[in-house]
């Protein structure tokens, strides 16, 4: 059975949703759980304006991934499990990739993450990280879709 549940996290209802279905089955498997959340500092990383404060911008990102994982351990500590966070920063890397690596480095045997089910133009501009997970996962993929969405 799983053993080492990794959760990417947002600040989204449905992000809420998959790590309380990771929370869940990690209790009842007796996994440890790791979750993480991406911040793409990529996008704030050039110079180029004056009147824009490149590591000022980028900290405030870092500082906003924080308090998402701040708030996704009180929801996980909550349900009764214990996990492991972190941030992860990206510079500009496809962010399926980011948390591949990761996963694969915490040694993970089960992603557990939510799918926010985009369609049509969305979709054909945004992607889908989950769908990028999906394409390159060597582990099983638990994907939690919000009815809402």
């Amino acid at each position: 059975m799983y053993q080492r549940i990794f959760v990417p996290v947002d600040d989204s209802a449905t992000s809420a949703l998959a790590l309380a279905e990771a929370c869940k089955l990690a209790k009842e498997v007796g996994a440890a759980v790791r979750m993480v959340h991406v911040v793409d500092l990529a996008q704030f990383g050039w110079g180029g304006a004056e009147f824009l404060d490149a590591a000022e911008l980028q900290g405030s990102i870092r500082q906003a991934g924080e308090q998402v994982l701040s708030q996704a351990r009180v929801r996980a500590e909550a349900l009764g499990v214990a996990p492991e966070a972190a941030i992860i920063e990206s510079w500009g890397d496809r962010i399926a990739s980011v948390i591949m690596d990761d996963a694969g480095k915490w040694g993970a045997d089960l992603l557990v993450m939510g799918t926010h089910g985009i369609g049509g133009l969305m979709h054909l501009l945004l992607g889908s990280v989950a769908e990028g997970v999906l394409k390159i996962a060597d582990v099983p993929v638990l994907l939690v879709r919000n009815a809402g969405d």
